[in-house]
């Protein structure tokens, strides 16, 4: 009986909870894009993308990008991935069950299936648990199974809570602005040798990085972020 109670809470109650609360903490947002052509002249082109953000940024994407539907997720085959997919059917997103570590792997031909059929693709990039702020492979070997570009994804609040986890996860806090920002889209060749491959690898990692540093900077810029917000 305690299993029962235990398994109906984690997988029927404290999935919409959770869920519920981020609606309502993010529905009180002042939210902007920047640069949304990046997003849609690659949707436009290529019929899908590939979201790439930060671990500690992707709260404010959990329900601004369940609008982007249909969208898809790559989750490890582990038992806490099992919880995670399960939230992420909550929130209308596709779940894959995989490893993105080898390139012909199932999860990684799901999601190129997918694509095809228009599913837009998230990944963090550096998650579940870091190092911080480091490109893992798993990234390129999704851009190149599935022949989509990556775009950078950044997200900045104005003022946010700041926690202390691994990657100093962020959240906006109530009625904060928050800008979501799409980088230039990043194609990667379906064929690279190793140095290639890292060569990209750390090319993108510092353009991620730069947008990230480079968007912040809008907060302490007044007249640049008065033009974002106006209107």
């Amino acid at each position: 009986m305690k299993k029962r109670l235990k398994f109906f809470f984690y997988h029927s109650v404290l999935p919409y909870v959770g869920i519920s609360l981020v609606k309502a903490l993010s529905s009180t947002y002042r939210l902007r894009l920047v640069d949304p052509h990046n997003e849609q002249d690659t949707i436009d082109r290529d019929g899908s993308i590939i979201y790439a953000s930060w671990h500690q940024r992707f709260f404010p994407g959990i329900t601004f990008f369940s609008s982007r539907r249909p969208i898809s997720i790559l989750i490890s085959q582990s038992l806490d991935g099992e919880f995670i997919s399960h939230i992420v059917r909550t929130l209308g997103w596709h779940p894959v069950r995989g490893s993105s570590s080898k390139g012909g792997s199932e999860g990684l031909q799901k999601l190129k299936e997918l694509g095809r059929k228009g599913y837009r693709i998230g990944h963090i990039v550096d998650g579940p648990k870091g190092p911080f702020g480091v490109v893992k492979p798993g990234l390129l070997r999704i851009a190149q199974v599935s022949g989509k570009a990556i775009v950078p994804t950044i997200t900045s609040g104005e003022r946010r809570w700041t926690f202390r986890s691994w990657d100093r996860f962020m959240v906006p806090k109530p009625f904060s602005r928050v800008v979501i920002r799409f980088g230039s889209p990043i194609y990667v060749p379906a064929e690279l040798d190793e140095e290639e491959f890292e060569g990209t690898r750390q090319r993108i990692e510092e353009c991620m990085k730069e947008l990230y540093v480079d968007t912040d900077r809008i907060w302490d810029d007044p007249a640049r972020a008065a033009a974002i917000f106006q209107g």
